[in-house]
């Protein structure tokens, strides 16, 4: 038996690291800012890495936060039994955060959240969406363009197509006719993309419907989808873009902030207004968890149209601990703030009860 005392991990990519590798890479530093973005959890969660580390010393753990170029150093020799890593960033592509949960399991150290092979399926929306559609779950069949070439036709559409990137990590539309009347159209959003990003798109019949996010944090291993907080996330348009997307989260969103640009979306209870919906989409987490094995933390997005018909759009398994939906939804399912609801779950593994 190990007399060490339990520690915390967090693992996250900083914005700048990944700003610098891209602009390295030959990106514009405009595209590069835009695209480290994605990241601003890092930077939004950092401010609180005290908050972190006084929440766990409550519940008899240490909290270490560790930028994901020192994991493989910082993750040497840990403790298996007293060690849980919790990856705040994912990514394979232009981000690396997959690669913690990955170093985590070479290691042969715990892990809070999904498998490494679903860090790595999540940021890829064309075979994620093949995935969950196998599972036989309500996702838009998509086409995949590449620089204005289709490598899979999408289908038909009375209602049009929408355009996303396929690996930026993103439900959103960059610009805002990323919903395309026609497939020529769609090819030259594409080529935008690949000119601007370098990646492809994925091409989705349009759905309609109101956007609803459903958050998850297992404070105890055993918690079920019955502590799912599905809301719609109402921000004034029908599709997030990249600027809005910049006007949210990090230094643009602080900087939004002080130009008195921002405002948060308006979050209402899925289950107070469409009951049967927030049903369909409990099952639809469940189906997430029991068969492709989401757990620990997590989102869903999806689209919910007024007769309650579902449209699941994507999960993440990093969701955007400190962004506002999440923090509300630690706030209203658990009663806790950000950094006592992330060390409650993490003393519940390794100390393996609660202290609420």
């Amino acid at each position: 038996m190990s007399s060490h005392k339990p520690k915390l991990i967090l693992v996250y990519e900083p914005e700048k690291a990944c700003f610098d590798r891209l602009i390295s890479d030959g990106h514009p530093p405009q595209r590069a800012a835009e695209i480290s973005s994605y990241l601003a959890q890092s930077t939004d969660l950092a401010p609180e890495f005290g908050a972190l580390a006084a929440a766990c010393e409550a519940r008899g753990l240490t909290f270490t936060p560790v930028a994901l170029d020192d994991a493989a150093q910082a993750l040497d020799g840990g403790d298996a039994e007293n060690t849980l890593i919790w990856t705040l960033s994912d990514g394979v592509a232009y981000f690396r955060g997959g690669a913690a949960p990955a170093l985590a399991r070479l290691k042969g150290l715990r892990t809070v959240g999904a498998d490494d092979s679903l860090f790595a399926l999540c940021q890829d929306k064309f075979r994620s969406g093949a995935v969950l559609g196998a599972l036989g779950l309500p996702v838009p069949q998509a086409g995949l363009a590449r620089n204005g070439k289709w490598l899979v036709e999408p289908p038909a559409s009375a209602a049009g197509w929408f355009v996303k990137p396929n690996r930026l990590g993103a439900k959103i539309g960059i610009w805002p006719d990323s919903r395309a009347a026609d497939l020529g159209h769609a090819l030259e959003l594409s080529r935008r993309v690949f000119a601007a990003y370098r990646d492809d798109v994925v091409v989705q019949p349009y759905v309609a419907g109101r956007n609803v996010r459903a958050s998850f944090l297992g404070l105890t291993p055993e918690t079920g989808t019955e502590a799912l907080g599905i809301a719609f996330v109402d921000s004034g348009g029908d599709f997030q873009t990249m600027a809005d997307s910049l006007a949210l989260y990090g230094e643009t969103g602080e900087a939004a902030k002080a130009a008195g640009l921002y405002a948060e979306p308006e979050l209402v209870a899925v289950a107070d207004l469409q009951p049967a919906a927030d049903a369909r989409i409990r099952a639809i987490a469940g189906r997430l968890i029991s068969g492709l094995g989401l757990r620990d933390v997590f989102s869903v997005d999806l689209r919910v149209e007024a007769d309650d018909t579902v449209h699941l759009i994507e999960f993440e398994v990093c969701p955007g601990l400190p962004c506002f939906d999440f923090r509300a939804y630690c706030r209203q399912q658990w009663g806790l703030e950000l950094a006592d609801a992330m060390a409650e779950t993490a003393a519940s593994r390794l100390i393996g009860q609660k202290r609420l």
